[in-house]
């Protein structure tokens, strides 16, 4: 291996659409993505302080030369917004709770994602960056432009942090080594969301050289694709992977059978979410839209349990504990469960929703997902308790 110390993969692994195209069972989902990547994201760190317990179970699970790079709490980022006097007590505890993979050697790096904030809300950063413990490689993706100055470089690159390269909408793809290790995040750049799209192979070929331009700067790079929508993420990577020449002959082998899939159905999802609204086939629509295992999930709730007015083709109820709100007109969809929240970008419906549209008359559900279908980028997505 020219570089052996690349490390390409994807941001999660367990994702429903992936199966048929990169999986070929729900089952040993982390075992079988570990045979064609060294290193994965994970992302349910940023959502839940998760205990020691979680991340020894992973470094055990992942095979030697495997590392984790995570995202930090959004307690810490998003909510506290990185100030000192507020996050010392979670920040210890996130900190600790790591410690199994570091120890392991399977800690790749922490992911600082900034909250879409200017540098003028945040004046406490250098002073945030200096609580950071040295034994810890961290990398910080900033979401607005006036972090992007030559101060904030050296910032980090006295400490040896790493500016996070991103492809995104947002900002430019700006390529800055500030710390001995490199960090890419390609999000995709599709409108709502960005990661509803498909890199070209041209596309990834710039990508590559300019990898290839820095990759003697660093004694690691860490490279995530977060465009997980339809299986995209991981032909991707294992695309980048061979345009890096540090491709192995199973990853070549697997990524001449995802390019057979993809040459052989072409927008094979529209097309049967098309046909089943057009038939009728409320069930398949659903099972496209949410994924297999969220549907089944969905058969557990009893009908009982979902309770709903509709007022002006408004929808307003509520299914078990969790608030559902449904304005056709204004096309939005609100409600406030755990996996809804964390779905919001990829707009894949959680079982609440799915049980709720099964409920419903039967042509307000289809005349509902019809239009989403169609309009799927004018369609949004909320969390929260009211509409």
């Amino acid at each position: 291996m020219l570089f052996p110390r690349i490390y390409i993969g994807t941001s999660g692994w367990d994702y429903d659409d992936w199966l048929d195209v990169f999986y070929e069972s729900e089952r040993g989902m982390f075992t079988y993505y570990a045979r064609f990547f060294n290193t994965v994201e994970i992302n349910s760190s940023f959502y839940s302080l998760l205990g020691e317990k979680f991340y020894k179970g992973l470094a055990e699970a992942a095979p030697e030369g495997f590392v984790f790079s995570l995202k930090m709490y959004q307690g810490i980022t998003h909510k506290r917004l990185l100030n000192p006097r507020l996050v010392e007590k979670e920040l210890d505890f996130f900190l600790k709770s790591i410690e199994p993979l570091r120890a392991a050697g399977k800690l790749g790096a922490v992911l600082i994602q900034m909250p879409p904030r200017s540098r003028r809300e945040i004046p406490w950063f250098n002073e945030f960056l200096d609580m950071l413990p040295s034994n810890v490689r961290f990398a910080v993706e900033f979401r607005d432009e006036s972090w992007l100055s030559e101060d904030i470089f050296k910032r980090l690159a006295d400490r040896n942090i790493a500016y996070t390269v991103v492809d995104e909408p947002l900002l430019p793809p700006v390529v800055r080594i500030t710390a001995d290790f490199g960090y890419f995040r390609w999000h995709g750049r599709g409108e709502r969301p960005w990661y509803y799209y498909h890199y070209s192979l041209e596309e990834l070929k710039g990508w590559a050289s300019k990898i290839s331009e820095v990759i003697g700067e660093v004694k690691m790079l860490l490279g995530y694709f977060n465009n997980h929508f339809r299986g995209f993420a991981p032909h991707n990577a294992l695309q980048m992977v061979v345009l890096l020449g540090i491709a192995n002959k199973r990853q070549r082998e697997k990524l001449e059978e995802m390019e057979k899939y993809f040459a052989s159905a072409p927008r094979k999802y529209e097309r049967e979410l098309q046909e089943a609204l057009s038939s009728g086939d409320l069930d398949k629509a659903l099972r496209l839209l949410a994924g297999e295992r969220r549907f089944e999930r969905a058969t557990g709730i009893s009908d009982s349990e979902v309770k709903y007015t509709l007022q002006g083709g408004v929808l307003r109820g509520t299914v078990k504990q969790y608030f559902v709100g449904v304005d056709p007109g204004g096309r939005r969809i609100v409600h406030d469960c755990e996996d809804w929240r964390k779905s919001l970008e990829t707009k894949r419906l959680c079982k609440h929703i799915v049980k709720l549209f099964q409920v419903l008359p039967r042509e307000y559900s289809l005349n509902v997902l019809r239009d989403f279908a169609e309009n799927m980028d004018e369609w949004t997505f909320e969390y929260g308790r009211s509409i």
